[in-house]
């Protein structure tokens, strides 16, 4: 009897995905890892379902790019320090991968960091308030720099950073500031390169208050003074200017900012001595200074001028009760626009960063304008003592 033979179906099994892999840089175990390119965590074959990473203890802020296979550390790291990393990627119906490590950043030789930076933590200022961060160190790369400084306001502004020389960083917004609200600055500068083998040594954050809005209009013409504050009058002044016979007599027109006030405050004539014609050596009473030109909106008792002449030598005077109100309220930063003269306010001078249109400040921006960070930059111009 012969019997037959017969064959079966036999269904192969389908190999398992292989599991994602995961890369980190700077690698693990590394003693000497750069700094100014931060941390880039990659998935292959998966996506990053979580990533820990963290400097000397503290959390390392970063994020995923849109496909989930990319993490990247959102500044610099910090020199000189141990970093750990635990990277965990998925693959759907494969296992998943967690990559462990650790590794230590170089330390530089050579450092720099925020020297000095206006406005000061917790200070109230006015709707026109720059933000000027002065390093100790020329600033090579100004485009790294720039980078990492962050503007966090309540109420977000457009803005742009505009250097001013090889160590100092002023910020502005395209419009003033809305009032009533708080601004943080963060300069994430810990590990930034800023030239040939200078980094960043720790970052640096402050905090203010931007407050009431208050807006004041000079019109030397009229020999009147307007102040509004949140867009109502609040005071109108006569006031007398500068008397125009010189160029250093005269007021300058555009937009001023209130930059810091005294009483009583030393005026010598600038560029005279004792005995010179037109010498002076004063106390002058609730000056506050608009400019680094020697120009004040201050108090003078000279009522038969005030409304009808200008007779100053380049600084607004007014009645001296009017002139204590406007010192009692005014904050740094508070808006002074003046106009009716022939001579203009250099954007440089104080704080005339409102005479640029917004189309030129940004042109002083590493970021903004590709070739800003290659021109040189115009001098700070030095302080005279102020005129009366």
């Amino acid at each position: 009897m012969f019997g037959t033979a017969g064959c079966g179906s036999v269904t192969a099994r389908a190999p398992a995905p292989a599991p994602p892999s995961v890369r980190v840089w700077p690698s693990f175990d590394g003693r000497n890892a750069r700094t100014d390119r931060g941390m880039v965590v990659r998935a292959r074959g998966g996506t990053l379902d979580a990533v820990l990473a963290y400097a000397g203890g503290q959390p390392v802020p970063g994020h995923l790019d849109a496909t989930r296979t990319i993490w990247r550390s959102d500044w610099a790291l910090k020199p000189g320090t141990e970093h750990t990393v635990t990277a965990t990627a998925t693959r759907p119906g494969a296992p998943s991968t967690v990559a462990m490590g650790r590794f230590r950043t170089r330390t530089p030789q050579r450092t720099f960091r925020v020297a000095s930076a206006v406005p000061l933590p917790g200070e109230t200022v006015g709707v026109g308030m720059p933000i000027i961060l002065t390093f100790d160190a020329p600033v090579r790369d100004r485009a790294a720099v720039e980078r990492a400084l962050e503007v966090r306001a309540e109420r977000p502004v457009e803005g742009a950073w505009r250097w001013v020389g090889d160590t100092q960083a002023v910020y502005r917004p395209r419009e003033f500031w809305p009032a009533r609200q708080r601004v943080t600055v963060v300069a994430h500068l810990a590990g930034v390169r800023a030239g040939p083998g200078v980094y960043g040594a720790a970052d640096r954050s402050l905090t203010f208050t931007v407050g009431r809005a208050q807006t004041s209009t000079v019109d030397t013409r009229t020999h009147q003074m307007t102040v509004r504050r949140d867009g109502r009058v609040a005071q109108r002044m006569a006031i007398s200017a500068g008397m125009a016979t010189t160029r250093e007599y005269t007021t300058t027109s555009g937009v001023h900012l209130t930059m810091d006030k005294g009483n009583p405050v030393r005026m010598v004539s600038p560029g005279r001595s004792k005995g010179d014609p037109g010498y002076y050596d004063l106390l002058i009473d609730h000056a506050v200074r608009i400019s680094n030109s020697g120009e004040y909106v201050h108090a003078k008792d000279n009522v038969w001028a005030q409304g009808r002449v200008n007779v100053s030598h380049g600084c607004i005077n007014s009645r001296p009760d009017q002139a204590a109100w406007f010192y009692a309220g005014s904050l740094r930063g508070d808006p002074v626009t003046i106009t009716g003269t022939d001579r203009e306010l250099e954007w440089d001078n104080g704080w005339g960063y409102w005479q640029l249109p917004w189309e030129e400040w940004v042109k002083g921006s590493a970021l903004h304008a590709p070739d800003a960070a290659q021109r040189p930059a115009p001098a700070t111009p030095a302080q005279p003592l102020p005129q009366r």
